[in-house]
């Protein structure tokens, strides 16, 4: 593909006549736009079905209109008229298959009927679902340890399903649940534990309404989560400074053109989502909020001097934290030349962020996965949370802590159990409610279940939902180990890369979509639901007639391969899986807090969970909220590559047309980038330096000294404004780059955000 071709002019502002014209392509590409048009009429409504996009929350006074454009693109890719049957897979053998992108095999349509892949003809055969429960089942009997079996779920998965499966699992004998938490917000849920005594968020959505500051730290809405732009550019528009901290200068952090602003789009105009913007090196946030917090208690020591009122809520402090006086010494003892070579801003950048937040009363810090992969990740939540205590910002209206979530359920999957860590309450609670004994040994997470796979240990492997062979780091390692596997099972809506990369006995499980009916054997309508990133728990129930007759709901799937595996004896999978009320009935006895779950769900827009650190009761050892007290790194990854030839930090992200490991498209418009995703992202001083102009090829190569040679060829350099000696690229493509061993501190998250790498001429 040429230059010409591949990068291109960059939108002025998200949103705006690019999108409205994206939703019509996405409508149209599905086979059935009028159809589709109708859907997204129900779409995050009160008696409608949830997005299976992002977990931006909704507002209690919703629209008609409660959808973005990566909400359009999700129903329009599940609610296509194309399909995968029978008759796809006897046309094409499975090593064909594997040399399709992961966007020619996602866009062939709908998985229509239970397969099983046939080694001899090298293809995907049909089964009934009878055969194929009771063939799964065969292979986990077979296995002489329970604990050799993996099971995986998806954010996407809903509360009910992932009870389910978590139930199954466990009475099957394992705490084995890698999930994709593991690979995104696990490091927000690790550092929020110990610092508030809750591993989620403090705000609602209607504390953005009442704030007078925002810190939007290591995310990008417009992309991933781009309801959120709507609510950053009306904090703005009422007089709210929102300031962002992002690597990356990215559209949606900057201008907003709202699709459904008749006049806007007349005229062309758009309006700005911040305030400020600031542009960190990767792996220097950490720094940025100890300078923060530095000028923070310089201005509290200066108020002291001079009589004058404190500037930090010393009430507050005294009564709800514990640690305050240590962290204080530790800020003072950080050198500013540390902060600075770290954060790549400079002291007079810092003290004007840290500012904002003397001169604020309620300010709400929100981040997302920009914060959350790399090695210190933990300890970077932490000190953003003793930021916010410094002035009491957390358990009050208009303020407060806001990890955004990336995958619809992703929160909700671990609030009802997919936990390898296996909560004491919860096993306590089980065993209470199912009359026998569960295991409590600690089982894997996702890089713990790579490992045991990579070391022949793990033979089986079953995912409910997801690409988990794509969306793991090491890509071709992991590919590798998947065909040694005994077992290998996916419950899916679409064929992936995943699918592909077959054991001994392999199954690919077609599940119901978010946007179709859900109907039992007496056709009697079940719902669904899923908690958001402001803890609320909203019902789910699909209006289109499922793409195929065989189509069965994750919960059903589950159902029968518990059944069929572990009998009715405990358990009565058949009575569970015709009536999901049941299921919420059993989810309240054994999780108190969702109260009269089955009644408390069917009010408009659901209801909230109760949030123990935003009443200000903190659930951890000393009953307190914690100050972190960890010192800076020596060296971040940035400082480690400084002087070496064609070194760099990598970041991994999406383009704007996929969702995680999802390609909806090839254009990337927020960017510049069209027709293509093998493309390196490069300050343009930076591709001078080494030798390069803008268009180049160049084959980016791991630098890790652990005997697996890892590398990306033939990727077109694409000069943007990032920091110098930081580059990024999209992801799955480069998770080739990312070690499977390399992972945070505590939360075992890969670090796809700071992989160091090297650049050299491409090579045929």
């Amino acid at each position: 593909m040429s230059k010409k071709k591949c990068i291109g002019k960059a939108s002025s502002s998200a949103g705006g006549w690019g999108a409205l014209k994206s939703v019509g392509q996405s409508l149209m590409g599905s086979g059935k736009p009028v159809k589709g048009a109708i859907t997204l009429l129900n779409l995050n409504q009160a008696d409608g079905f949830d997005c299976p996009g992002c977990a931006w929350g909704d507002p209690e006074h919703g629209s008609s209109f409660e959808f973005c454009e990566n909400g359009v693109k999700a129903v329009s890719w599940e609610a296509t008229s194309s399909r995968v049957g029978p008759e796809f897979f006897a046309e094409h053998p499975v090593s064909e298959l594997k040399t399709w992108t992961d966007y020619d095999l996602e866009r062939q349509g709908r998985l229509t009927h239970p397969m099983r892949y046939n080694h001899d003809t090298d293809r995907y055969e049909e089964v009934s679902w009878q055969q194929a429960f009771d063939g799964i089942a065969a292979e986990l009997n077979k296995l002489d340890d329970p604990n050799k079996a993996e099971f995986y779920t998806s954010g996407r998965a809903s509360n009910e399903a992932a009870f389910l499966y978590q139930m199954f699992v466990r009475l099957y004998g394992t705490n084995n649940f890698p999930d994709c938490s593991n690979m995104c917000h696990e490091a927000s849920g690790v550092a929020l534990t110990e610092s508030i005594g809750i591993g989620k968020g403090t705000v609602l959505l209607e504390d953005f309404e009442k704030c007078d500051l925002i810190y939007c730290v290591g995310q990008n809405p417009g992309t991933n989560h781009p309801r959120m732009l709507a609510t950053l550019r009306e904090a703005v528009d009422r007089g709210a400074r929102v300031c962002v901290f992002n690597t990356l200068k990215e559209k949606g952090l900057h201008r907003f053109t709202d699709p459904q602003d008749k006049l806007e789009m007349i005229r062309g105009g758009s309006a700005p989502t911040s305030t400020d913007y600031y542009r960190p090196r990767l792996g220097g946030d950490m720094a940025v909020f100890r300078g923060m917090s530095k000028v923070v208690l310089d201005a509290e020591d200066k108020a002291q001097a001079e009589g004058k009122p404190s500037v930090l809520d010393l009430d507050f402090i005294a009564e709800h934290t514990h640690d305050f006086e240590q962290y204080c010494d530790l800020v003072r003892a950080t050198s500013w030349d540390q902060i600075i070579e770290q954060s790549g801003l400079t002291k007079e950048e810092i003290i004007e962020t840290a500012e904002m937040y003397l001169a604020a009363d309620k300010v709400i810090t929100t981040w997302a996965m920009g914060i959350t992969q790399h090695l210190h990740s933990v300890q970077m939540i932490q000190e953003i949370v003793n930021f916010m205590l410094l002035k009491g910002n957390i358990g009050r209206e208009g303020a407060g802590l806001c990890p955004v979530r990336g995958h619809s359920n992703v929160q909700g999957d671990r609030t009802v159990g997919i936990n390898e860590k296996a909560p004491k309450p919860l096993i306590d609670a089980l065993e209470k409610e199912l009359g026998v004994e569960i295991p409590r040994e600690r089982g894997h997470n996702v890089a713990e279940a790579i490992g045991a796979m990579l070391q022949g240990s793990a033979k089986a492997f079953i995912a409910l939902g997801g690409n988990f062979a794509r969306a793991v780091p090491d890509s071709s390692l992991v590919a590798e180990a998947f065909t040694k596997m005994d077992l290998t099972v996916n419950i899916a809506t679409k064929l992936n890369h995943g699918h592909l990369m077959t054991g001994k006995v392999s199954y690919v499980l077609p599940c119901l979509g978010r946007t179709e009916i859900d109907a039992n054997s007496k056709g009697e309508r079940q719902m669904i639901t899923v908690e958001d990133s402001m803890s609320m728990v909203h019902g789910s129930a699909g209006i289109n007639v499922p793409a195929s007759k065989e189509l069965r709901s994750e919960v059903r799937i589950i159902a029968g391969i518990a059944k069929a595996t572990l009998g009715s004896d405990v358990v009565n999978w058949d009575e569970l899986s015709e009536n999901n009320d049941l299921i919420r009935d059993m989810i309240a006895r054994v999780l108190p807090i969702y109260g009269e779950f089955n009644k408390n769900v069917r009010r408009p827009r659901g209801f909230w969970l109760r949030n123990s650190a935003s009443c200000r009761e903190w659930n951890t050892p000393t009953k307190l909220a914690n100050f972190g007290i960890s010192e800076l790194r020596s060296q971040t990854e940035w400082q480690s590559v400084q002087g070496q030839e064609r070194t760099f930090v990598l970041q991994t992200f999406r383009s704007h047309d996929q969702y995680n490991t999802t390609i909806y498209g090839m254009d990337d418009r927020y960017r510049g980038v069209y027709g293509v995703r093998n493309v390196v992202f490069i300050n343009k001083d930076d591709v001078e330096e080494i030798g390069f102009k803008d268009g180049d090829l160049v084959d980016v190569v791991g630098t890790y000294d652990d005997g697996h040679h890892r590398e990306c060829k033939g990727f077109r350099i694409v000069s943007y404004d990032i920091p110098r000696g930081c580059i990024a690229g999209y992801y799955p493509e480069m998770n080739e780059l990312v070690p499977h061993h390399t992972v945070g501190e505590k939360s075992f998250t890969p670090t796809s955000k700071s992989v160091v790498v090297r650049l050299d001429a491409h090579k045929q």
